[in-house]
């Protein structure tokens, strides 16, 4: 719940008066010949390795077998009793407790401690291990310094950084204050080693493809435009780096992905962020029933390595992983979740009847394939919780996907559906140049009618399939959705360091 406008009030007025103070502080440090923004410092510990390395020495084995350290970090939490005060310090891998002694570390130096020192201030600290009386393991400060003097107040621990768009907008904040942030980011970080570990030891090379491009290709969406002053060009912030790759794989290179940034121009949501991680691979002589064993065995590894498990929670849901997963195809999906009769989607007219008897508006689906489309949207998509393969998508909204060869109204295509959201869209790779250049004419009309998401025409792509380019089979991963599952956030935002958001008032 947010604050009222008298309680926000008063706590900027709190915090104006907690900085004034403290920039009092700053001045007085200054003044008496300390830099209160130190120099380099070589820190040996850290506090994960110290808590993890000693956690079973007794205080009698401390005694006995003196551990000295060196370490340093942000103090996080503080207590002053007279002579002596605790502290908790917090580094990259965690908090440990300083033990800070007038008699230990002198008059004036405490005297420092006790005046001038404050939450959220960095200090170096030199000491020993010993256990409290509550068997807390903790270092004795026998030297400290101040390495960095903090200006503005962390939020108070009871209270915390709970409203959501400060926690976004200030993420150095939430990172200081939420160690759970800290440890979704942690995650991601090891989701995507697992992904590269994975798909290098299948034989793939990671490759690095344009993010501007004269023409954005391999998605249906709506892109940001740049101007490149040299060139006298209008750019696009790529949607997608298919079509750079599979160029690549005409020239002779048989396993590529690239992770890397796409942008569109759209809504944002839970789901949605203008600016997203993407894994794409492509795969020759393959076709799209390899990349569903294929992803199969990669989400399996990567959560059994991340989460230790494959029944996983995601929003109050138990998800399970374990293959094999469910396999529909369009139509067997709209039938099995909406209980109608495969006949009710056999042509065009049956499949408007079929939409306007579900109560979906299909104003903007001028196309059979568009129809199919909406209905599944409307009417199957959240009902996917379990790993889904949906397979057999309509041609006309798949311009770049190779057609069933008999039935050529649908493609070789498949999304992955988990929890009502696609995780990933594959398909095995249309390689006929004439049918891509009759593909691409046909979204060039759709773009003339107003259709800003259609894909563009690219000659250039068209003549590099014209040069022959092997049965492919190519795939794009969603690796922000990927995160979200595997560390049970619902909001795309949860797992971006800095989502797009308004300038701050």
């Amino acid at each position: 719940m947010g604050m009222d406008k008298k309680e926000e009030q008063k706590d900027i007025k709190d915090i104006n008066e907690l900085v004034l103070q403290r920039r009092k502080k700053l001045e007085q440090i200054k003044s008496s010949g300390i830099n209160p923004y130190g120099e380099r410092f070589e820190k040996k510990d850290s506090a994960k390795g110290l808590l993890n390395k000693y956690h079973a020495s007794t205080k009698e084995d401390l005694e006995k077998n003196r551990v000295d350290c060196i370490t340093a970090g942000r103090i996080v939490a503080l207590r002053n009793f007279g002579k002596a005060a605790f502290a908790h310090i917090q580094d990259g891998t965690g908090k440990i407790q300083i033990y800070v002694k007038k008699d230990v570390v002198g008059n004036e130096k405490y005297t420092f401690f006790d005046k001038m020192v404050d939450i959220g201030d960095y200090i170096s600290v030199k000491g020993f291990l010993f256990r409290t009386k509550t068997n807390e393991l903790t270092i004795e400060a026998e030297d400290f310094n101040l390495l960095s003097k903090s200006l503005r107040p962390l939020p108070e621990k009871w209270h915390g950084l709970t409203d959501v768009e400060i926690r976004y907008r200030q993420r150095y904040v939430d990172l200081i204050v939420n160690p759970d942030v800290r440890d979704v980011f942690v995650k991601r970080n090891k989701i995507i080693k697992m992904i590269r570990n994975f798909l290098d030891e299948k034989g793939f090379l990671e490759v690095e493809t344009p993010m501007m491009q004269s023409i954005p290709g391999g998605a249906t969406a709506r892109p940001f435009v740049t101007h490149h002053n040299a060139l006298g060009i209008d750019l696009f912030l790529r949607i997608a780096p298919e079509l750079h790759l599979k160029r690549l794989i005409v020239g002779g290179f048989e396993r590529v992905y690239e992770i890397n940034r796409n942008f569109r121009n759209e809504g944002i949501s839970t789901r949605h962020n203008p600016e997203f991680t993407m894994l794409e691979f492509y795969m020759s002589y393959a076709d799209y029933n390899d990349l569903m064993n294929l992803t199969e065995e990669m989400f399996v590894h990567t959560a059994k390595e991340v989460c230790g498990k494959l029944k996983i929670e995601y929003t109050g849901k138990e998800i399970d992983l374990t293959p094999p997963w469910q396999r529909l195809t369009l139509k067997e999906a709209i039938c099995k979740y909406t209980s109608c009769n495969p006949s009710e989607l056999s042509d065009f007219d049956k499949t408007k009847a079929l939409a306007k008897r579900l109560g979906i508006d299909i104003n903007n689906a001028d196309t059979y394939g568009k129809v199919i489309n909406e209905i599944f949207e409307a009417k199957v998509e959240h009902q996917l919780i379990q790993p889904t393969f949906i397979t057999e998508y309509p041609t006309d909204i798949s311009p770049l996907a190779k057609r069933v060869s008999d039935n050529p109204d649908f493609v070789e295509r498949f999304e992955l559906m988990v929890n009502g959201q696609e995780i990933a869209n594959a398909f095995s790779e249309l390689n006929d140049p004439d049918d891509q250049r009759q593909r691409f004419e046909m979204q060039e009309k759709e773009k003339q009618a107003g259709d800003e998401e259609a894909h563009y025409m690219d000659e250039d792509y068209v003549r590099a399939l014209e040069y022959g380019m092997p049965p492919t089979a190519g795939e794009g991963i969603g690796i922000d959705r990927l995160v979200m599952l595997l560390t049970n956030q619902a909001s795309i935002r949860d797992v971006i360091l800095f989502p797009q958001m308004r300038p701050e008032k």
